[in-house]
C-alpha cells in the first residue's frame, strides 16, 4: 500500500519512522515532512494547513492511507474533506476533533455524559470570568477555548494571577480568537498521566500510557511549553487504572460522539490527573501527543499499520501483541529562549554520534536543510528517545546521547522521566 503523513515535528517523524518499517507499506509520502522524515519517506512540499492542496496530493499520489498527525488539520475538517474524496484516512472529522478544538465543547461533552473532570464554567465576558474566579478560588485554570499550540491552559495560585490570565486570552488576545472564550476551572491536584486509546467509530482499543513534561525548567518551573520531555509506562498507571480509565472515561467519550453523530476514529488522547477521588481529565487531544508519541512508537508492539486502517476504516481491531516491558524516554532539545523568541537557522552537530548509541532514535522536530547543512528551524528542535529495560536505565542512555548533540543556545530539562520511578 501507500501511505502519506501529514505533518513536518517531531511526532510525524516518530510516526513515518514507524509506519515504515511495516510489511504493508510499499511507498510513504510525508507532507511537508522534515529532514528526519525524508530518512523514512518521500516529502513533498506541501503545507499541513493546504487542505486543497493535501486533498489533490493524495489523490494524485494513489495513497491507500493518509494519516494526520496535528490537531490543526484535523479540527479545520482535512479528515472529512479526504473522506468525501473517497479516500481512508487515520483522523477524526472536525465535528469529532471538536473534542480538542474547543474545550468548552468537550467540557458540555464531559458534562452532559457523566464524565469524570474539574468543576468548571466557560464564559465570553471577561467580568463574568473573574466574578466565577472568585467563587471557585485558587488555584484555579484558565483556558483559552481553542487551539494554542498546548500553552492556552494558565495555572492561576492567585486572584491576580487569575485576572491576569483572563486579561491575556480575552483582551489582550494573546492567543487569537482562540481566547475569545475561555474556561475556568478548579485546579486538580494528584499525578498528571496522559493516556492514549484507537477508536474505529465504535469501539475503542487500549493502547499505553505516558508522562508529560511541560514546564520548561527542571522541576516544572517556568512557563509551559508544547513539551520539554516524555517517559512510558507511568508506574502508577497500572492494569486496574487502565481498565478504571476504559470503562469511566474513554468508551463513555466515544459513545457521546457517536451518539451524537460525530463518531470519532483516529487516536483519542486522554489528559488525567490521577486524583484521590479517581482518575477524572484534564483535556482530551485528538491526536498523539508530542514528545508522548516518540516515546510510544518506540515501545509500539509490532505493525502500527493494521491497527491504523482498521481505526480508519471502521474495522475490527486485528490482534495487538502485548505491550513490552522495555522503559522509553524522549527529551526534547530546545533553542534558546523557547517557548518565548528564539533564533533560528543555527548549525546542528552530532546527531550521527548520538544516534548511534545503542537504543537511540533522534528525531527531528523543527530542524532544515540550508545548503547541504543541517539548521534548527523551531522552538523545540530534536527528541532524543531511549529505549531500555527499565526507566533508569533509559533516563542514562537518553541523556547520554543528548550529550553528543550541539547547537547554539540548545537547552533542555535535566529531569524528564525522574518525577516518579517504578
Amino acid at each position: 500500500m501507500r501511505a502519506l503523513v501529514i505533518g513536518g515535528g517531531g511526532r510525524e517523524h516518530a510516526l513515518a519512522w514507524k509506519i515504515a518499517q511495516s510489511p504493508l507499506v510499499e511507498a510513504l509520502l510525508a507532507a511537508p515532512g522534515n529532514p528526519g522524515i525524508a530518512r523514512h519517506a518521500t516529502c513533498m512540499p506541501v503545507a499541513a494547513d493546504a487542505l486543497d492542496g493535501l486533498v489533490t496530493l493524495a489523490k494524485r499520489e494513489r495513497i491507500d492511507l493518509t494519516v494526520v498527525g496535528p490537531e490543526a488539520p484535523l479540527v479545520a475538517g482535512l479528515a472529512d474533506r479526504l473522506t468525501d474524496a473517497g479516500l481512508t484516512v487515520f483522523g477524526p472529522g472536525a465535528r469529532a476533533a471538536a473534542i480538542e478544538g474547543s474545550k468548552a465543547f468537550a467540557k458540555d461533552l464531559m458534562a452532559r455524559h457523566g464524565i469524570p473532570t474539574a468543576r468548571f464554567a466557560t464564559f465570553d465576558a471577561p467580568a463574568r470570568a473573574r466574578r466565577y474566579c472568585r467563587e471557585v478560588g485558587t488555584p484555579l485554570v484558565v483556558k483559552a477555548d481553542g487551539l494554542a499550540a498546548g500553552k492556552g491552559a494558565i495555572v492561576c495560585r492567585t486572584l491576580d494571577e487569575a485576572d491576569a490570565a483572563v486579561a491575556e486570552c480575552m483582551e489582550l488576545k494573546a492567543f487569537g480568537a482562540a481566547g475569545t472564550t475561555v474556561v475556568v476551572e478548579e485546579f486538580l491536584t494528584g499525578e498528571e498521566v496522559s493516556f492514549f486509546a484507537f477508536s474505529n467509530g465504535h469501539e475503542a482499543l487500549p493502547l499505553a500510557a505516558a508522562e508529560d513534561h511541560k514546564p520548561v525548567f527542571d522541576g516544572d518551573q517556568g512557563p509551559n511549553t508544547g513539551g520539554m520531555g516524555a517517559h512510558s509506562p507511568v508506574g502508577s498507571f497500572d492494569t486496574a487504572m487502565e481498565r478504571r480509565v476504559m470503562e469511566t472515561i474513554v468508551r463513555p467519550a466515544i459513545a457521546a460522539l457517536a451518539k451524537e453523530g460525530a463518531p470519532y476514529r483516529g487516536v483519542l488522547y486522554v489528559g488525567l490527573m490521577l486524583t484521590a477521588d479517581g482518575p477524572k481529565v484534564i483535556e482530551f487531544n485528538c491526536r498523539f501527543g508530542d514528545p508522548e508519541c516518540q516515546a510510544l512508537m518506540v515501545r509500539w508492539p509490532g505493525d502500527l499499520v493494521p491497527q491504523l486502517l482498521a481505526a480508519a476504516r471502521g474495522a475490527a481491531w486485528p490482534a495487538l501483541a502485548a505491550w513490552p516491558t522495555h522503559a522509553s524516554v524522549c527529551v526534547a532539545l530546545a533553542s534558546g529562549g523557547y517557548p518565548g523568541k528564539y533564533r533560528t537557522g543555527l548549525p546542528i552537530d552530532g546527531i550521527e554520534a548520538a544516534a548511534a548509541k545503542p537504543g537511540i532514535q533522534v528525531f527531528h522536530a523543527g530542524t532544515a536543510l540550508r545548503e547541504g547543512r543541517l539548521v534548527t528551524a523551531g522552538g523545540r528542535v530534536l527528541g532524543v528517545t531511549a529505549l531500555a529495560d527499565d526507566l533508569s536505565a533509559a533516563i542514562q542512555a537518553a541523556y547520554d546521547a543528548v550529550k553528543e548533540i550541539r547547537f547554539e543556545g540548545m537547552h533542555y530539562r535535566t529531569d524528564i522521566g525522574r518525577r516518579r520511578k517504578p
